[in-house]
């Protein structure tokens, strides 16, 4: 059965719009602060920092893409001139004094282009301001727990709301937490990382933040949320059987919002015996 080209045309341009539509309505599928559907690059930036990581990282990828562009270039240049058949007698010259210093310079000065804006973006994500609030997070397995020694003497712990087996609860799948850290917007945050058992992992993408959370030490970043809103982020460190089971949920709100937070949680937390939540989650597994 033939088929038209002008019919053949109009379902190409079917399939084309729906691909279209399908990529562009990602955002829909999803807030600030998590993945989205059929989504092909860095999440939304929430943070001036991840401003700074997604401008760091579309400049290298023009970087790469004109680098590659060239070698591939070379590549084809050579094959279609340099075979046997065009060139029958191969040339014998050995040595070309400018084509050996360029290849030796060129790359030493795009490396150098390279590092200076790089050591200017370790240098912000490393050093830290001077924090307006300090949240300690505490990995365990195989949950987070969190306390403000800024704020008064509670901790909490975080631990998984929907697993793959429970899909269907009004949250994202495999992020959403029981007991989310909370923050004001645009103050900043300092996180210190420690672990309880083993080596974990406190990142957060659209803060650009990823530290090592390991025992007997104490690491800490910071980041500054400029929007309100819930952040999702997880463990990426391989720490054990559930490492994929232990979300960062983190909920900026206002200053008013995180002070009677605060107000709450002293009560709500004051008391709460840790190894409670410990067996709980150990139950849910």
């Amino acid at each position: 059965m033939k088929m038209s080209m002008g019919r053949m045309g109009r379902r190409l341009l079917g399939v084309a719009v729906a691909g279209i539509t399908l990529l562009t309505s990602g955002a829909a599928f999803a807030e600030l602060g998590q993945p989205r559907e059929w989504e092909w690059k860095l999440q939304q930036s929430g943070s001036s920092v991840m401003d700074r990581i997604e401008s760091f990282h579309n400049a290298l990828l023009v970087v790469i893409t004109l680098i590659t562009l060239f070698v591939l270039g070379l590549l084809i240049t050579v094959m279609v001139k340099f075979n046997a058949r065009a060139n029958p007698t191969p040339s014998r010259t050995t040595h070309n004094t400018l084509i050996e210093v360029a290849w030796t310079l060129i790359p030493v000065l795009i490396l150098v282009g390279i590092a200076i804006p790089s050591f200017k973006l370790l240098f912000l994500e490393l050093n830290i301001p001077k924090a307006d609030i300090t949240v300690k997070a505490t990995g365990k397995q195989w949950y987070w727990s969190y306390s403000y020694p800024d704020n008064g003497k509670f901790e909490f712990d975080s631990l998984l709301a929907c697993d793959e087996t429970r899909t269907k609860c009004g949250q994202p799948r495999l992020l959403a937490v029981d007991n989310q850290m909370v923050v004001p917007v645009n103050k900043v945050i300092r996180v210190e990382t420690t672990g309880a058992d083993v080596i974990h992992s406190f990142s957060v993408p659209a803060f650009g933040i990823k530290i090592d959370a390991i025992p007997g030490r104490l690491n800490e970043t910071w980041f500054k949320a400029v929007k309100t809103g819930m952040y999702y982020g997880q463990c990426s460190q391989l720490c054990g059987r559930d490492h994929a089971f232990m979300p960062i949920a983190i909920k900026v709100v206002t200053d008013q919002e995180f002070t009677a937070w605060v107000a709450d949680a002293k009560k709500k937390f004051a008391s709460t015996n840790t190894n409670t939540y410990a067996s709980v989650a150990d139950a849910t597994r």
